[in-house]
């Protein structure tokens, strides 16, 4: 099972970008489907995006669709997820996840995932 450590939030204007890394340390990594929440103030936790083990596909949540992209760096177990055209809404806590099975279908199932990283936080002010 990994271990999940997220960095890159910060403050930024709307319209602005920013890169949220998430280090996994552990040898399952290249057999983990990784994911990025987000939890906004007062707000239930949301599925943002999704990356499979292989990184054969990907899944954006709606919202985010044409501005947030994902990438990794196998040789060094990173996940980045890269965000652009930042709006408001976007005002959030963000959690990477990591899971070793599931249906992509249930990629926004939070039950799914058994590992959570501590989360960074992401504000854009307008």
């Amino acid at each position: 099972q990994v271990q999940l450590v997220e960095s890159g939030g910060g403050s930024v204007q709307a319209g602005g970008s920013l890169r949220l890394s998430c280090a996994a340390s552990g040898s399952t990594y290249s057999s983990t489907s990784m994911a990025w929440f987000r939890q906004p103030p007062g707000k239930e936790r949301e599925g943002v995006a999704f990356i499979s083990a292989n990184g054969g596909y990907t899944y954006y949540d709606d919202s985010v669709k044409g501005r947030f992209t994902l990438s990794q760096d196998n040789d060094k177990s990173t996940l980045y997820l890269h965000m652009n055209s930042l709006k408001v809404e976007d005002t959030a806590m963000y959690y990477c996840a990591g899971r070793i099975s599931g249906s992509f279908r249930s990629w926004k199932d939070q039950r799914s995932y058994s590992t959570w990283g501590q989360g960074t936080q992401v504000t854009v002010s307008s």
